[in-house]
């Protein structure tokens, strides 16, 4: 498995350095990405090097780039726990709900939380328009790949605070046509080190008297 050395080294295009507590979880997470990914699919990527990279460098590069700190984080369609896992890790004041609409990636998910011991993560099982209403008040949303945008950015709507911010992993095309929500304040795109083509985006919610 891969030493505190070359998980930074992975780490280090995207500004982010990551102690030995956060090493030693990435090692377990890894470890335990793989061993269900030989089960159910989670993720196309299995170099060790690679998750380190194109998983946990992107995930981390929102931490200081938004930033996110403290408050609620909604991850949504997460998957196989990108980015939202990493934040969690990274950010121990952040409260993190995990939502995910399949079973048996939730149940990776619960499992990997369980594993962890990552206290400030929850794990719902739902899709995005049926969370309950009652969630509301994040400080920020988070997708990565998920697709669905108009969805997503009116679900957003509704569920941030009146000061949160929405922050996409996507394409320059996608993050152009999205931009033109004009019920939105959208920062310029960041684009995403080690990458083709792939930005960050962030917006807030604008709001009516």
């Amino acid at each position: 498995m891969v030493s505190d050395s070359e998980i930074n080294t992975g780490l280090a295009p995207f500004g982010f350095v990551a102690d030995d507590r956060l090493c030693r979880r990435i090692r377990d997470y890894i470890s335990l990405l793989l061993l269900w990914n030989q089960k159910i699919s989670l993720t196309a990527v299995v170099e060790p090097q690679d998750i380190i990279q194109f998983h946990f460098g992107e995930s981390l590069f929102a931490v200081k780039s938004v930033p996110i700190e403290n408050g609620r984080l909604a991850d949504v369609g997460s998957g196989a726990g990108f980015p939202g896992i990493p934040i969690a890790m990274a950010v121990s004041s952040l409260e993190v709900t995990l939502i995910e609409a399949n079973h048996k990636k939730s149940a990776f998910l619960s499992e990997a939380v369980r594993r962890l011991d990552l206290g400030n993560a929850a794990v719902v099982r739902s899709r995005m328009s049926d969370v309950a209403r009652g969630l509301e008040g994040f400080d920020f949303i988070t997708a990565r790949a998920l697709g669905l945008h108009n969805e997503l950015i009116e679900w957003s709507h509704r569920f941030l605070t009146p000061s949160g911010k929405l922050v996409l992993w996507l394409g320059e095309e996608d993050a152009i046509l999205i931009t033109n929500n004009d019920r939105w304040e959208w920062q310029s795109p960041i684009r995403i080190p080690v990458s083709r083509k792939r930005v960050l985006l962030i917006g807030s919610p604008k709001w009516t008297p």
